[in-house]
């Protein structure tokens, strides 16, 4: 009895002390569930469509056009072919481009089964295999950073030899699976951000607007294969692509870390193999410099394109050729979306677009107008009056 008494007269005397620790605690919890539940999520909106993806399994090679690809890590890949994850080098590992050999571009590495092919103008093709265990590992320099590949044999580098020429010695290496990548050499990239024989980025995207701006103050137009992209956009306005933070196609998440600064490369005619050493990148001088703040990323370069980081993997899928964005496109991958700032109504959750859809509000936080599409809100169906030309969803959640 002494010890319940003694109990009450302790909570008794410290009872106010207690309530107001209750009431701090409970205003907490409070505030965090507040300012937790009004966190607004992010919105995405249409802002293009895919219609084309690039694959270059050779550095400085031909692309290879493809329908689909899977978007890994270290950029993309479609069946046995990565992009960049074959380069040719110097007897002595050191990387070679279509800077100091521009016929490099006219060459094609592709696979059949488990054979690389190598093809280029006037030579015959050759076939090794895929898979060479008992080759040996070499080190390679690209950019100055080390990074090892598996030397594709003999009959490779007596081909490019031939079909380079002069008196220098040149061998094929590949950026195996399990080997480590290298850290891009400049930009503001993550920590673990690694590649394979690319430049800078896994991932450089492009839109086809762009390149018709550019190609409106040449004499001579240029295509978007001279850019060597891996991602084309189209439907969208010239340069729209440089206010693109973070992407999302499908279910490939895409974070923008810089644009694509340029250099002689472009220079290089992708169908004959010919550098002017003037055009395109003269004019893109003129037009599409860094602000003064960027200047100690980019120096003199023009910018043109955005390097990218894979945030999530996933399958791309380009629009098929002649073929329009329609509503009906539910199963295809089409769309880039990006995070949107604008303020907006705070029911609202992430919009997720399934094909070529735009949903937009009125000033009473309400639906306005759906195109093609259904929408749902928190598990409630819109009424007919927002259904347009389908029955796709636009999911809010």
């Amino acid at each position: 009895m002494e010890v319940k008494a003694q109990l009450y007269n302790a909570f008794a005397q410290n009872r106010k002390a207690l309530l107001l620790a209750g009431v701090g605690v409970a205003a907490v919890g409070l505030g965090l569930g507040y300012k937790y539940l009004r966190q607004k999520p992010e919105t995405l909106v249409r802002v293009g469509v895919v219609s084309q993806l690039l694959v270059h399994p050779l550095k400085s090679g031909r692309a290879v056009s493809v329908a689909l690809a899977e978007c890994q890590k270290k950029g993309l890949k479609f069946g046995e072919l990565q992009d960049r994850h074959w380069m040719v080098t110097m007897d002595d590992g050191h990387m070679v481009t279509g800077r100091q050999q521009p016929r490099l571009v006219l060459v094609s590495l592709t696979c059949e089964g488990s054979q690389v092919c190598l093809n280029g103008p006037n030579m015959e093709q050759l076939m090794f295999p895929l898979k060479q265990p008992d080759n040996r590992v070499v080190s390679c320099r690209v950019f100055g950073t080390d990074i090892h590949g598996l030397d594709c044999g003999d009959e490779a580098s007596e081909w490019l030899t031939r079909y380079l020429g002069g008196n220098k010695t040149f061998r094929l290496v590949h950026h195996e699976p399990e080997m480590k990548g290298r850290r891009p050499p400049e930009g503001p990239f993550p920590d673990d951000e690694v590649v394979a024989y690319s430049d800078v980025a896994p991932v450089m995207l492009l839109s086809e607007a762009s390149v018709q701006d550019l190609s409106s103050k040449l004499d001579n137009g240029v295509k978007v294969n001279r850019f060597r992209p891996n991602i084309v956009v189209s439907d969208c306005e010239a340069f729209a692509e440089d206010s693109w933070k973070e992407l999302q196609i499908g279910s490939v998440r895409l974070q923008r870390v810089m644009s694509c600064g340029r250099c002689i490369f472009t220079t290089v005619d992708p169908e004959t193999g010919i550098t002017s050493r003037k055009e395109p990148l003269q004019t893109l001088k003129s037009y599409r410099q860094c602000v003064p703040s960027e200047k100690q990323l980019y120096k003199s370069d023009p910018l043109f394109g955005q390097l990218l980081t894979v945030e999530r993997t996933g399958i791309l899928q380009s629009l098929p050729c002649g073929k329009k964005p329609s509503g009906s496109d539910r199963e295809t991958t089409l769309d880039i979306v990006q995070q949107d700032t604008v303020q907006r109504p705070p029911h609202c959750r992430t919009l997720r677009v399934l094909s070529t859809f735009v949903c937009t509000w009125d000033r009473k936080d309400s639906v306005k107008n759906v195109h093609y599409g259904r929408v749902k809100h928190l598990g409630r169906t819109f009424g007919k009056s927002f259904i347009s030309k389908s029955d796709n969803i636009l999911d809010f959640y």
